[in-house]
């Protein structure tokens, strides 16, 4: 059986050089979005295995996905702030899979509210999702890859929030849990280096998705306030993980690439 591998293109892979030599066994944890869901196939094209991670079933086909692209892909239901659901579900895609190289925990909550009017109650909910849940999934998956012994890569997804307020938007709690993930990358990179474990956070800005387009105010806000003058596209994301996961960046820890058009670093123009 030919070993799978990730390639960093979406162009022919006949024609590219592998970046990742070894099978990938691809581990996500998250809310099937529109960007999540063009990860998984991507991941799968390239010969990937994929455990998918959720609290509601997934939305595309699991067997489609497996029989167009000829990778594994399971679905765990999964509460990400629950000790018990996350450590029963590891220990089975182990069991599974064989194996694990590469995390990505990208479940998350967002909050568009004043702060003056924010509760106790749904800050501390976005907290346990979206630090902790986080937190917990690159743990067990370290854990996995310490046991293994040839390292692994883990991509946390911070956001653009994590950077800067965002126009148009009021996500004071949100921004706050993903500023705690971009941090978190950092300290766990120097952590996690003498076990060959690489981790990395990714900062997404406007992102084009089924969601974003249902904010039809302030779809202005989001095509031309980048300083690139254009709303991101999920390939964008895509294209990063792909590198983070990949051995071209075998010396890359503790990095945050910022997706955003640029807009985390401000604008000129007014």
């Amino acid at each position: 059986m030919a070993s799978k591998r990730i390639v960093f293109s979406l162009l022919n892979r006949e024609n590219l050089s592998p970046l990742i030599q070894r099978p990938s066994t691809a581990f996500k944890t998250l809310q099937l979005g529109a960007a999540p869901r063009s990860a998984v196939r991507f991941l799968a094209k390239l010969g990937s295995d994929v455990a998918i991670l959720d609290l509601l079933e997934p939305e595309v086909s699991i067997a489609d996905l497996q029989n167009t692209y000829g990778s594994r892909i399971r679905y765990y239901r999964t509460d990400v702030t629950s000790e018990r659901e996350m450590n029963g579900v590891f220990s089975r895609v182990v069991e599974d899979f064989g194996r694990i190289d590469n995390c990505i925990p990208c479940a998350g909550l967002a909050l568009d509210k004043p702060f003056l009017d924010h509760t106790w109650e749904e800050s501390r909910r976005i907290l346990d999702i979206n630090v902790l849940g986080s937190f917990f999934c690159a743990q067990l998956a370290a854990k996995q890859m310490v046991r293994q012994g040839d390292g692994g890569s883990i991509v946390l997804i911070a956001s653009i929030a994590a950077h800067c307020a965002i126009p148009a938007q009021r996500v004071s709690i949100y921004g706050a849990s993903k500023a705690a993930i971009k941090l978190l990358g950092k300290t766990l990179a120097v952590e996690m280096a003498p076990f060959n474990i690489r981790v990395n956070t990714l900062s997404p800005g406007f992102i084009s998705t089924e969601m974003s387009r249902q904010f039809t105010e302030i779809q202005d806000v989001f095509r031309k306030t980048p300083p690139l003058g254009r709303i991101g596209e999920k390939e964008d994301l895509v294209m990063a993980v792909a590198y983070l996961l990949s051995d071209g960046a075998s010396y890359t820890t503790g990095t945050d690439i910022a997706v955003t058009g640029g807009l985390h670093n401000g604008r000129i123009d007014i």
